[in-house]
């Protein structure tokens, strides 16, 4: 690489790190950018590598991704604690949801549902538009600014979420008032921003307020999360039936 060309792609580098923390609170590491920009053509113009960059972004996992800028806690699981705030901006990832308000079964069927594309509005099954469910690498939507995908909410809920920050550091978060896109349709791996949480005994209480969706999906670990759920929610149905005809 000759030096123009290098000095093109430090700035490059520059103007994404610049723009992707100060629109979206994200601190990719240098070598993420160099590898990202190493798969670019050097004459593919600002605007569309900025969109590139943050869909990937989103698309990948934040623990070998991101820089570990702003992390939660280390003693946020100290149940000795009965409250602290997280100040953020803070970078998690979702690796669970679970409907708290469904049954087991309930669940099930949601998962099904959103699996053949469909979802709910009330009690009406209606069809999910493919662009509510993903978004193409470099497009743009009006929800999530054409990031990756987040998915329905598809009502219900309280919810409960398991996510994980750029330092690998794991919580559960709860959701105290509705917020937008939370729900069993969203994507694993969808990103979020957390803002002056308060933590409750090591759980974080989530709320449109201290929470903002960016989107985003881990193919590999949505795929697994699917599959491994409705096995987990049809074994819990099973050993629960199991114990209530041994007690009859």
């Amino acid at each position: 690489m000759n030096t123009t060309s290098q000095q093109q792609q430090q700035q490059q580098q520059q103007h994404l790190a610049t723009h992707l923390a100060t629109t979206k609170h994200l601190h990719p590491t240098p070598q993420w950018l160099t590898a990202f920009l190493s798969t670019q053509k050097p004459t593919t113009p600002l605007p569309a590598l900025t969109q590139t960059a943050l869909f990937r972004l989103l698309s990948s996992d934040i623990t070998t991704s991101l820089a570990p800028h702003c992390v939660l806690p280390l003693d946020i699981h100290n149940v000795n604690v009965k409250e602290c705030r997280v100040q953020g901006p803070v970078v998690v990832q979702l690796l669970g949801i679970e409907d708290m308000g469904k049954s087991r079964w309930e669940q099930i069927e949601a998962i099904e549902a959103l699996e053949r594309g469909e979802g709910m509005k009330g009690r009406e099954i209606i069809r999910v538009p493919a662009a509510t469910a993903t978004t193409t690498e470099g497009g743009n939507d009006d929800d999530d600014d054409g990031s990756g995908a987040v998915g329905g909410k598809g009502g219900g809920g309280p919810h409960k979420l398991s996510l994980q920050d750029a330092r690998g550091t794991g919580v559960y978060g709860i959701e105290l008032k509705d917020i937008k896109w939370v729900g069993l349709g969203m994507s694993i791996g969808c990103k979020m921003v957390l803002k002056n949480v308060l933590v409750a005994r090591g759980v974080l209480l989530m709320e449109p307020a201290n929470t903002t969706i960016l989107g985003g999906k881990i193919e590999a670990l949505h795929r697994a999360w699917k599959k491994n759920r409705k096995a987990e929610l049809k074994a819990a149905i099973e050993a629960n039936e199991r114990t209530a005809r041994s007690n009859t």
